[in-house]
Parts: structure tokens; sequence; C-alpha cells
């Protein structure tokens, strides 16, 4: 394997097709961010947006703003702007909720459009939300259904008659590998089973065709590469035509029929728009706007390319400059999401040197250390500086000082 040189990274961000991207975020000087698989940057847009809405529509327009800047519809207009993200059609995507609140949505709408069938099949190690909430819904049914959490080898050989659902990250969130849509979606769905996908660690990061697929239900935040904020809502799908015997728990005010007319018994909108719980977050709605605004700016294809030779890399750059390290992630980009994730018994420590560095990932425990690579603003010298940091680290063990041994509450 031909060692690297930085000369090589700083060639591939002459000529790279999306460096012009970088400007319109919001980067200090001197910062490696590689935790946009978790947090996106801030949009340079999202701000003056947000105060405009905040001193014109709220502070002037007060409750006008509603109706006169269509506050109400924002769930479902923004829904439209991810469903062209994730190859849906619209009316499809409402963005709504947390992912969480949206799982259990879906979930128990699955189990009662599947009756007579109990179990509900997801992976073992899967991101924790997805796990606890098929656990709670289960708990609630009491004997009705029962969660099957099985090693991703076994997943699909479990899938059988008796399947209701089948819950699973597109993406997985630590290790990064990536299952095969098309091909999951279609085992499933010939045991005559309901596919749900966790689109979490792939929305913005690369193509989704959800319509073509053939996809029955899928879930997503919009923090991490869709840039949308911390806690900014999330969003959900439900296939068009599933939606007439979709019949979600959460039987809020405004997925009824009539929301303002009050009456005293719940009658359930039409289509996607049942999936509605509450009111609208109109701020955070308005920093999701932009962000969306600015991803649909730009050529999916050409962000998972950058995504992937990002990846490869960084892989090539650790194995000979790191090999303290072994790689969690897949070395096959095709299957590999866009972040890899390294192994070290001390990755807590370890990272967080490097974050006193000015060079922001994060961990997962028990030992694992994750590299988002975000092509919008993510530079290809920032990989070499990155492992040129880690090896630093590493020869120096300068990791093991108290104040990074010491665990924080949020990893």
């Amino acid at each position: 394997m031909t060692p690297l040189a930085r000369q090589y990274f700083e060639q591939l961000d002459k000529h790279d097709q999306l460096a012009p991207m970088r400007e319109k975020f919001c980067l200090e000087e001197g910062l490696v961010y590689l935790d946009g698989n978790s947090l996106g940057v801030l949009p340079r847009a999202t701000a003056n947006h947000i105060s405009q809405v905040v001193t014109q529509q709220w502070g002037n327009g007060l409750i006008r703003s509603w109706n006169t800047h269509q506050w109400m519809e924002k769930p479902t207009k923004l829904g439209d702007k991810v469903a062209q993200l994730i190859g849906s059609k619209k009316a499809q995507v409402l963005v709504c909720d947390t992912t969480s609140v949206n799982i259990f949505k879906l979930a128990a709408a699955a189990v009662k459009m599947r009756p007579g069938r109990s179990k509900l099949i997801t992976e073992i190690g899967n991101f924790a939300t997805d796990l606890y909430l098929l656990q709670g819904l289960a708990k609630l049914l009491g004997n009705k259904v029962e969660v099957i959490a099985l090693p991703r080898e076994q997943v699909l050989s479990a899938i059988d008659e008796d399947t209701a659902l089948v819950l699973l990250t597109h993406v997985h969130f630590k290790t990064g590998a990536m299952w095969d849509m098309a091909s999951v979606t279609q085992m499933t769905q010939k045991k005559g089973s309901l596919m749900m996908w966790d689109l979490s660690h792939s929305v913005g990061a690369m193509p989704i065709n959800l319509d073509e697929i053939n996809v029955d239900l899928a879930v997503g935040c919009t923090y991490k590469y869709l840039n949308g904020g911390p806690g900014s809502p999330a969003f959900l799908y439900v296939a068009a035509q599933h939606q007439d015997l979709f019949e979600q728990p959460l039987t809020g005010w405004l997925g009824h029929a009539k929301p303002f007319d009050f009456e005293d018994d719940y009658q359930g909108a039409a289509g996607i728009q049942q999936a509605m719980c509450g009111t609208p977050p109109v701020l955070a709605n308005a920093a999701l706007e932009v962000a969306l605004n600015l991803m649909l700016s730009v050529d999916m294809h050409l962000v998972r390319v950058k995504s992937q030779l990002m990846g490869n890399l960084f892989i090539q750059l650790i194995q000979q400059r790191c090999p303290q390290f072994g790689v969690e992630s897949p070395t096959d980009d095709e299957q590999r999401g866009s972040h890899v994730s390294l192994a070290h018994t001390q990755g807590y420590a370890i990272m967080q040197a490097l974050i006193a560095r000015n060079i922001i990932g994060d961990f997962r425990a028990p030992k694992t250390l994750r590299f988002g690579f975000t092509p919008l603003y993510l530079r290809y010298v920032d990989l070499w500086d990155t492992v040129e940091a880690l090896e630093d680290i590493m020869l120096q063990e300068s990791w093991n000082q108290p104040e990074f041994l010491h665990r924080q509450a949020v990893t």
C-alpha cells in the first residue's frame, strides 16, 4: 500500500466540486469537525431566518402567523422537502415529534395492520431507542407481541409468517455497517411482514429511494447530516398504499380530521396527516427549513462519492500510521455509511485528547471512536490532520491524563 502524503489531500480539495459548500456553514478557524453524524454544523443562513421568524412572524404577526406564515402547514411542507431526499412522492412524509415517538407510532400501527402476528424483529446492538421503543410497546400490549432482537447475521433467517414488523437501522449507528435496503425489504415483504427503516444515519449522506424499493415505513432524525439543529424535529414515512389502514395510537388533536371543530370524539385525518399529534415547533421548523433548502441544492450522488472516498482514505491512513486501533467499520465502501469507527480500550480518553486539539469526533461505549464524514463542509486535509494528531497522541500517550479519563455525561 503506497504511503499517502498531505499534498495528495490538498489536491483533492483543490478539485472538489463540493468545496464551495463549506462557506455556507459556520465553522471556526482551525476546527476539524468529525461529528456531523451526531450533530450537524449550523448553516450560515439559519440565524438570520430564525431572527426574522422571531421578530417579525412571532413578534409582529403574533397568532395571525399561524395562517399568514402557514405555521400549521410546516410539518407537511417540510415533509415534502424531506421526501425529495429519501426518494418519496409527496404526501408520504411528515416532519413531527422525535425519532423515538415516531418509531412508537409506526410500530404500534404496524402491529394493528398485521393482526394475528406476534413478532417484532430487530437487531441486537441497534441504536438503543429503537430497541427500547419496541420493548415498551410489547410491554404495553401484554402478551400480544414479543421483541426478537438478534445478531445481524441471524436477523433475516428469523423473519417468518408470524412476523408483524422488522425494524432496522439502515446505517448502524456504531459501526457504520449498511444493510442492503432493497433486498432486505423484499425478503421481509415476501413473508407478509412490514418493513420499517430508521434512516437517521443515512438521510443527507447518500441517495435513498424508498418508493422505488417499495419500503412500507421509515423514520429518521434531521439534526445529523441534515443540519437541522440540536433537537430538530424528526420525520416519518408511510407509503401511500398503507395510509388507508394506518392508525397511529397517539391520537392528538392535530391528527384529527377537523382539529378546529374541537369535537369530543376522535376521527383520524386522511392520509399522512393522521400521524400528527401536537402543535408544531415553529422555531425548530424554521431552522430545519433553511437546512433542507441547503441540502436540496446539492447533488446527493456527489455527496456519496466524496463520503466513500473520505472513508477509504481515512481507513488507509489509520492502517498505515495508527495500527493500535481496530477498524470496526466495513472496509468495503459499498457496505459502509458515512462514518468510520475505530476500536480501542481507552477510546474515551483518546477521543477527549483529540477534542482538546480542536478535532471533534465522539465516543460510543464500550470502546468505539466515531469519525463522521460530512462532505458539504469537511475537507480532505482534515483527514490527514486528524490522523497525524491521533498518531502523536498515541506515541506520547497524552490521552493518559485525569481530565481525559474522567467520563462526562454526554459522550
